[in-house]
């Protein structure tokens, strides 16, 4: 029986994690099998703590679990304390869960240069947000400035990292879309960047968009028509991705691979 790793989520059908580990697994040779686990919350807890004994060796976790996946963890990296969340989890062979956050050195890893010194602008206070903001305020960035659509979320992560809270979005020098605007098909471009907050905004020297879709999404076309450089949802992923595939499997991951994978989809 194969090894098993997979994605918890509510919803996880379009999650393009499968396609990506499961090719990386037969690049390598490894009798591994990731899949998608739709997850409702009331039963998150009950669902991870019965994984290990079904061949389970780890297991990525995506909204909206990020936050109880911290919470059951027996043991946490710095990363996943820090972040105050958990995307990816870890099963010993005594039963134990590690919790970590590839989230945040994936989106480093993905950023492609430094943010040291530079300011930064984060939309969204969910699980993957926090990652962004607290990667951001480590690697030495000068100012993160945090905004949520829900402002008392964004608040009480500004507080809780010691960050910026705005009301509105405010220039940066990058740019990060850690909500899910732009996965509503049935929104215009103009309407989903307006809710943002983002018509008028000085441009930015970067964006990123942890959002990923098939062709370029609203707040990636905004960046381009801004002259900014931009870093796609499907970098991040491959990125986070691959050091949860290292972590579970101490082989260094094939990026290529993984990259080819989740684009070919």
């Amino acid at each position: 029986m194969p090894a098993l790793a997979g994605v918890l989520g509510h919803p996880v059908a379009h999650s393009r994690s499968p396609a990506m580990h499961n090719a990386a697994f037969a690049d390598l040779g490894l009798d591994w099998l990731y899949v998608k686990l739709p997850v409702a919350p009331a039963l998150f807890e009950e669902t991870v703590r019965a994984l290990p004994a079904s061949g389970y060796r780890g297991a990525n976790v995506t909204i909206p679990h990020k936050l109880a996946a911290l919470a059951l963890a027996d043991h946490a990296t710095d990363a996943a304390r820090g972040a105050g969340a958990a995307n990816t989890l870890t099963f010993g062979d005594d039963g134990t869960i590690e919790a970590e956050n590839t989230d945040a050195g994936g989106f480093l890893d993905a950023l492609g240069s430094s943010p040291r010194g530079r300011t930064a602008l984060v939309l969204g206070a969910g699980g993957a947000g926090r990652a962004v903001a607290w990667a951001l305020r480590e690697a030495g960035a000068e100012r993160v400035a945090v905004w949520n659509r829900t402002p008392e979320r964004a608040l009480d992560l500004a507080r809780e990292l010691g960050l910026v809270h705005v009301a509105r979005p405010v220039p940066a020098e990058i740019v990060v879309n850690a909500t899910s605007v732009g996965l509503e098909p049935d929104r215009s471009e103009e309407e989903m960047i307006a809710a943002l907050g983002l018509e008028g905004l000085e441009p930015p020297a970067v964006v990123v968009d942890l959002v990923y879709a098939a062709g370029v999404t609203p707040v990636l076309a905004w960046g381009e028509r801004t002259g900014a450089r931009l870093v796609d949802g499907l970098e991040v992923l491959v990125r986070q991705g691959a050091r949860s595939f290292e972590r579970w499997t101490r082989r260094s991951a094939p990026l290529e691979i993984m990259r080819a994978a989740v684009r070919e989809r």
